[in-house]
């Protein structure tokens, strides 16, 4: 129950209703130099708004990863402009000192476009390649035999090379090499070999992956090189780092301790069977997920994938963590100008699965239109969007999170952000304001995909561009308060000079009690605006 509280002209004073832990109706006055909407980009202003200038604002977030075609300023701006809201480093590709060097241009070109981009630095993890073949390659073709080797420094058609000291398969284990066209059967093995028959032939030159069965060779994610990257990253200001091919929460959790205090975001790659069934455990220590399609598709039956995506994403969102949808999603766009029918549908899938964030990987690191794909991405986005039934995710999280034990302050944000999005539907709020300095509370918010617009305000320009990857966060830059009367208004000035609210309007604040030890997102306010 709302209890009424008394109307604040001016600068609100400090009352003692600031120590209690309430929900309560407060009416704010505006000065009338507030009511002017302030313009993304102004003067000392970063804004994560979601969308490209003229656009509808885009809830769903782009991560766009950039190379050769796209690394480049001019086009890095392109990219920007077009609506990228985390733009991704691959250092599995080139020089990892280059690439890292890369984020102070990043962070320049995003603040003249007055956004706050988030860097995103994807680690290389460990890959398991063949002994390389000579320049033409080999033909193998359905029935052939073909013997795996430990320690062969070449390859060929009767005899692959494999770079591990021993091998733990088992006669019937599945191998995919290189991107998924081949496909090997073990017959029968030993520790240092294995005898296969093909499946299904192909071509193979060059160096290609090679990918056993989960547990085959002890090798997962974070390597001791990630690490060591990891900390590199760190340092180069990331606000994320992604781990390829872990398997459990351990692995994650490794990669976080080697990170330390005041660390970029972690983001677990669920791209394994076994990180698969331990999704629920992933997810208690992940910042973030990655659903990375490319590899499930190789490692699990490709028609298992999209049903691995689905409950992957609602999984994510049940536990208040960002999920990205990744892989070929426009993948047409690496030599064309126009996607596929195909793609776009997939697409729009994503949107309606609810993930907080789609990626674009070799369509603008190598494609021949990279701004150009992240304009289509969020046209269908914005598109999808309008067709998504949001309502909905309330009622499923009841559900989802009734069977996930919490800790006691996590209790408190998850039941304060279901009050604010249930207080702005009720009251048919302007917006949701998300007062925070580490992102969590406006990651609460967003699980519940609220039909109005959710700004988060941070003194924090890092908590800025970590709400990057969060579904419908416009997030931007504001004073630190201590009281939470001061909370109060300056949300209340954040949500005006954003265009988002006007006399007339009511608003719902949502925040931490200042200067708590143990935070928790424990007050809740319905602002009438005046």
């Amino acid at each position: 129950m709302f209890r009424r509280g008394t109307a604040i002209g001016g600068f609100p004073p400090a009352r003692a209703r600031q120590a209690h832990r309430n929900v309560d109706v407060t009416s704010v006055t505006c000065p009338g130099s507030y009511l002017r909407p302030r313009a993304p980009g102004a003067r000392g202003v970063l804004v994560n708004d979601g969308h490209a200038e003229g656009q509808a604002v885009r809830r769903t977030k782009i991560v766009a990863s950039i190379g050769p075609a796209s690394w480049d300023e001019p086009v890095l701006r392109k990219l920007i402009d077009a609506g990228a809201d985390v733009v991704r480093i691959n250092l599995s590709h080139g020089e990892p000192k280059e690439q890292l060097g890369l984020i102070d241009r990043i962070r320049r070109v995003g603040a003249d476009s007055g956004r706050a981009v988030g860097v995103l630095v994807d680690l290389p993890g460990p890959k398991l390649r063949m002994a390389s073949f000579d320049d033409n390659g080999i033909v193998i073709a359905a029935d052939d035999a073909v013997e795996l080797r430990c320690g062969a420094e070449t390859s060929d058609a009767k005899v692959i090379g494999v770079g591990l000291d021993g091998l733990g398969l088992i006669p019937g284990d599945r191998i995919v090499l290189g991107d998924g066209g081949v496909v090997l059967e073990v017959t029968s093995s030993d520790h240092r070999s294995a005898e296969t028959v093909v499946r299904r032939g192909g071509r193979l030159q060059g160096r290609p992956g090679i990918h056993l069965p989960d547990g085959a060779t002890g090798l997962s994610g974070p390597t001791d090189r990630d690490l060591e990257l990891a900390l590199d990253a760190r340092a180069a200001g990331a606000d994320a780092v992604a781990a390829s091919f872990v398997h459990r929460a351990t692995d994650v959790q490794r990669l976080i301790d080697a990170l330390g205090p005041d660390r970029p975001q972690v983001v677990a790659k669920i791209e394994t069977g076994t990180a698969v069934a331990e999704a629920d455990e992933i997810l208690t220590v992940a910042d973030a997920v990655m659903v990375a399609r490319g590899d499930l598709g190789i490692r699990l039956p490709i028609e298992d994938v999209p049903h691995v995506q689905k409950r992957l994403v609602r999984a994510a969102i049940a536990a208040g963590r960002p999920v990205i949808t990744a892989t070929q999603m426009l993948e047409s766009m690496v030599t064309a100008a126009f996607p596929t029918r195909a793609e776009v549908s997939d697409v729009a899938n994503a949107v309606f699965d609810g993930t907080d964030a789609v990626m674009l990987s070799a369509e603008t690191a190598v494609g021949i239109e990279p701004a150009e794909a992240v304009a289509v991405m969020a046209s269908v986005l914005t598109r999808a969007e309008r067709e998504a039934d949001y309502g909905q995710w309330g009622a499923k999280l009841g559900k989802l999170r009734r069977s996930r034990p919490l800790p006691t302050p996590d209790q408190v944000t998850d039941a304060t952000s279901e009050g604010a999005w249930r207080a702005a539907t009720n009251v048919g709020a302007a917006a949701i304001v998300c007062c925070t300095t580490t992102g969590d509370t406006a990651r609460a918010v967003a699980r519940f995909r609220p039909t109005v617009p959710v700004l988060a305000v941070s003194p924090s320009e890092r908590t800025v561009r970590a709400l990057s990857l969060t579904w419908g966060v416009t997030a931007v830059q504001g004073r630190g308060w201590t009281t939470t009367d001061e909370m109060v208004w300056f949300a209340t000035e954040e949500v005006v000079a954003a265009g988002l609210a006007r006399p007339g309007d009511v608003i719902v604040v949502v925040g931490a009690y200042p200067g708590d030890p143990d935070p928790a997102a424990d007050v809740l306010r319905v602002v009438r605006m005046r």
